[in-house]
């Protein structure tokens, strides 16, 4: 059974600052990786952690440098790829020593496993902050997609294809989509698209397939949903995604960032 992980929007900052003065994201980073060490067990194998953009704050070699130490002790191997807050050319020259970095153009790679594959899509538009794709990541798409053939496959990438009602964050979303649209909506396979940006968990649909958006790490975009409402975050708790694939489909699980109490059995109950 294949499973990966995905967490996102971990926004490290240089050592010993906070983001937006508020969020002390390398604790929140380093409580999710021993989170993911002491129940990748239970889980059972996973082959891959996707960590879906904003990786840093401001995409500096300072802050790549101690996202990558801070992923060191992960027992499951990770690719990101870039959001909105990070540097393409920085991103590749802090993981030019790895084999899934391109070494040049945008920053897009896939990864084949044993039941779906994996691609990693670049939807940065670099100073801004909504996203795009280029013609060279919907060419990349679809030339993938044309090889996979109908077997199934998990999209990773950003900013999220639709609007959820949070205006500050809608304003910044994947823009100029039609051309995607047309590239997946004709795939006879199964497509999960996993994105981040919201720091939410968020359930939706593009081009006829499911879209999961990944909470943060570290803090929430605020829900709220009135027309005026201010660009704001909430110290909500961190979280990640679980997806699998299971007989015959996709499933994505939310897990929570901690260590809590449990497990208890189910007394009397048979």
């Amino acid at each position: 059974m294949t499973k990966i992980l995905q967490i996102t929007d971990t926004h490290i900052v240089p050592e010993g600052q906070l983001a937006y003065e508020q969020v002390d994201t390398s604790t929140a980073l380093a409580k999710t990786v021993a989170t993911i060490n002491r129940i990748v067990d239970q889980l059972g194998p996973i082959d891959l952690v996707l960590v879906t953009g904003d990786l840093t704050e401001h995409g500096s070699a300072e802050e790549y440098a101690l996202f990558r130490q801070l992923l060191d002790p992960l027992k499951i191997p990770y690719q990101a790829v870039p959001g909105n807050h990070d540097k393409r050319n920085a991103m590749r020259a802090a993981f030019s020593d790895t084999d899934w970095m391109p070494r040049a153009g945008d920053l897009n790679w896939h990864l084949d496993l044993e039941q779906f594959s994996v691609l990693g899509l670049d939807s940065l538009v670099e100073d801004k902050a909504h996203g795009a794709l280029t013609d060279e990541t919907i060419s990349f798409v679809s030339t993938h997609l044309d090889h996979l053939n109908g077997q199934p496959v998990l999209i990773g990438f950003h900013h999220p294809p639709f609007e959820v009602g949070i205006a500050p964050m809608d304003a910044q979303n994947l823009r100029e989509t039609e051309a995607f649209r047309q590239v997946i909506s004709g795939y006879r396979g199964e497509i999960r698209l996993a994105c981040g940006h919201l720091h939410r968990s968020i359930v939706g649909s593009f081009a006829g397939h499911i879209c999961q958006v990944c909470p943060g790490t570290s803090h929430a975009v605020t829900l709220d949903q009135r027309e005026n409402a201010d660009n704001s975050l909430t110290m909500e708790p961190g979280a990640f995604m679980l997806h699998e694939w299971r007989e015959d489909r996709f499933l994505s699980h939310w897990l929570p960032v901690g260590d809590f109490e449990g497990p208890y059995p189910f007394l009397g109950v048979s």
